[in-house]
């Protein structure tokens, strides 16, 4: 039996040891029924409105999470979209073998890459030695010492020709 039916058994019993007319204690016990039902209805109804309640935040913690896995995809793609991975590019290679020329996605970290016509394995070299000097191969930087080089001698190449010319106008 529980605690709650002991102490409202109890309670009867004092009641019963206190009245002796047995009209006025029926009376009585059917107050105290009446009143025990009207606190176990309202506490029903306070019970149902939780649960009502709790299903509520339960269906609406649904409802956000796959709106948050909706923004999760959607972010990863735009990520995907925006931004390239730093670790893999995409080359242009030219077999050394076969002639055959093909784009890889590359790593900086891969040594070598098979050629998917004639399967030959191509080394790759970085260069990583004096990776921050200029090989004075480009044609736009313009900030190297081979740049420089080559504004020198195109300089001096200029005046030898206005020379030249000053030469033939004589």
């Amino acid at each position: 039996m529980s605690k709650l039916q002991e102490d409202f058994n109890a309670i009867i019993a004092k009641i019963e040891e206190r009245i002796t007319d047995e009209e006025l204690l029926n009376f009585l016990k059917q107050q105290i029924a009446d009143i025990s039902m009207l606190y176990i209805n309202e506490l029903n109804k306070v019970m149902d409105l939780s649960e009502r309640r709790v299903n509520q935040v339960v269906e609406n913690q649904r409802v956000l999470e796959k709106k948050q896995q909706e923004l999760e995809m959607a972010l990863n793609n735009m990520e995907k979209e925006l931004f390239v991975s730093e670790e893999e590019y995409d080359f242009e290679i030219v077999c050394p073998y076969c002639n055959h020329e093909f784009v890889s996605d590359i790593g900086s970290d891969i040594k070598e890459v098979e050629c998917p016509e004639c399967h030959n394995t191509i080394e790759l070299d970085w260069n990583q030695e004096g990776e921050d000097e200029c090989g004075g191969h480009c044609g736009s930087c313009g900030g190297c010492e081979h740049a420089e080089e080559v504004e020198e001698i195109e300089v001096v190449t200029d005046e030898i020709e206005e020379d030249n010319e000053e030469d033939d106008d004589m």
